[in-house]
């Protein structure tokens, strides 16, 4: 049976313009029609007032930091240190506790605007590595969590198999934490993680965590698996300048020389973070389409640096946004500090029009999942809406058509007011309307890691 709904959209950001007064019908989880100046609701329609964009995308997380968060605030450290208290928390996650953490952190991205997400698994066994009954059994609880919370997912599913580098083919043992993220090889990597299925609201991708994790004979394996299948492929790419040496000394080559010389970068591929590149690391990806999603509020959580975005996006490579170890969740957040953080870089403003950040979170973060038909409110996309309170002590004042500007240098999580994902209203007058108490669901599934 065919479900029908039409949303009037007070206010809505048209990719170029704010345009008032228009009417969105859609019909199976799709927009059949997009009517202008339509100056009041018509009967029947839902009302979402404020400014509506499409569905925003989270193009880069590991669900099971959020556990993290506040407790890695205090002292200070490295992001070495802080890894070391990331494994803590990974040692204790089973099937059943991340389904209960991933499902209200999927809400409170929910809650945040946010449609769809791409994890970036790697918790796929039991601690110690011994396989589960069902070999994926985690990254089920991952897309079963996303449904529970109304959102879309793409499971990276991610090569994790040594610890650092050693030479061409062989890494470095994983340690005692990382033994449960290990397939032991790339093509037992690819034969595990071809059994899982996509279905309506979940997508299967791939990723190479990082050239310390995937000896670089094994590269290949696990970008020929991503191109059979035409499948997103993501990789963290010199975030730390300690991973850019390690590459250097072993193979005499920059961590993006290397991943080009095995065949990794391509318009399907996304690098995550780009930090600590060099002018040809920036051509490499740039030149051949590889995307790039900066993740500013770790970058910045975990002093990692400041990524040239704007020279890769010159470049050629398209940017996407990611909350990555949600140290908040925020994509409006992590669009404004792409541009505030280049400011302080540069000390020149306006690197990035309101559009040009609103696009990263939203159109160009769906086609890094391999949703390139979300992120746009046009006839045929999936009706994915994000609404945006114009009348918060925040955002009240700016005139509507600059409702661009007030969602992105303005506007937090906290003034979204509806999202809405294939036409249902997961997200109501700034209530989740699947997890009925998304604060208190985080609550017990962290205290049940910390148990």
């Amino acid at each position: 049976m065919t479900t029908r709904t039409t949303y009037w959209l007070e206010y809505a950001w048209l990719d170029t313009h704010v345009e008032p007064g228009v009417a969105v019908e859609a019909a199976d989880g799709r927009i059949t029609a997009v009517r202008t100046e339509v100056p009041a609701p018509p009967p029947g329609a839902e009302v979402l007032r404020g400014l509506t964009l499409p569905g925003l995308a989270n193009a880069h997380s590991h669900a099971f930091h959020r556990a993290l968060r506040g407790t890695v605030q205090v002292g200070s450290g490295t992001f070495w240190t802080w890894r070391e208290l990331m494994y803590s928390f990974a040692d204790r996650l089973t099937p059943e506790t991340y389904h209960a953490l991933a499902r209200a952190v999927y809400a409170e991205m929910a809650l945040a605007g946010v449609s769809c997400v791409g994890e970036f698994h790697y918790v796929h066994h039991a601690p110690g590595g011994t396989p589960y009954a069902d070999p994926n059994a985690m990254g089920e609880a991952l897309i079963a969590a996303a449904a529970d919370a109304g959102i879309r997912i793409t499971l990276l599913d991610t090569a994790y198999l040594s610890a650092g580098i050693l030479s061409e083919h062989r890494g470095e043992p994983p340690n005692a934490h990382q033994l449960r993220f290990s397939d032991g090889s790339a093509e037992a990597w690819a034969e595990r993680c071809s059994v899982l299925k996509e279905r309506d609201h979940a997508r299967i991708g791939a990723a190479i965590h990082s050239v310390r994790a995937v000896p670089a004979g094994q590269l290949a394996t696990v970008a020929g698996w991503a191109e059979e299948r035409r499948a997103p492929l993501h990789v963290h790419l010199s975030e730390q300048t300690a991973e850019n040496d390690a590459c250097l000394a072993a193979h005499g080559r920059t961590p993006t020389r290397l991943l080009a010389d095995h065949g990794v970068l391509g318009p399907r591929t996304t690098g995550v973070h780009n930090t600590h590149l060099t002018d040809e690391d920036i051509a490499l990806i740039g030149g051949s389409g590889t995307g790039t999603c900066m993740c500013p509020t770790t970058e910045r959580d975990l002093a990692d640096g400041i990524g040239p975005a704007v020279a890769l996006q010159r470049a050629g490579s398209p940017l996407s946004l990611g909350s990555d170890s949600h140290a908040v969740i925020d994509l409006l957040e992590e669009a404004r500090a792409m541009e505030l953080n280049e400011r302080l870089r540069t000390r020149t403003r306006g690197h990035w029009t309101a559009a040009a950040l609103l696009r990263a979170a939203s159109a160009d973060g769906h086609a890094a999942l391999g949703w390139e038909d979300a992120g746009a409110i046009e006839t045929g996309m999936l009706a994915d809406l994000t609404t945006v309170a114009l009348d918060s002590v925040r955002t009240a004042g700016p005139v509507p058509r600059l409702g661009a500007e007030t969602a992105v240098f303005a506007a937090t999580a906290a003034d979204v007011r509806h999202t809405v994902v294939g036409g249902r209203h997961v997200v109501r007058d700034g209530a989740h309307t699947l997890v009925p108490d998304v604060p208190q669901a985080l609550a017990r599934a962290v205290e049940a890691l910390r148990a």
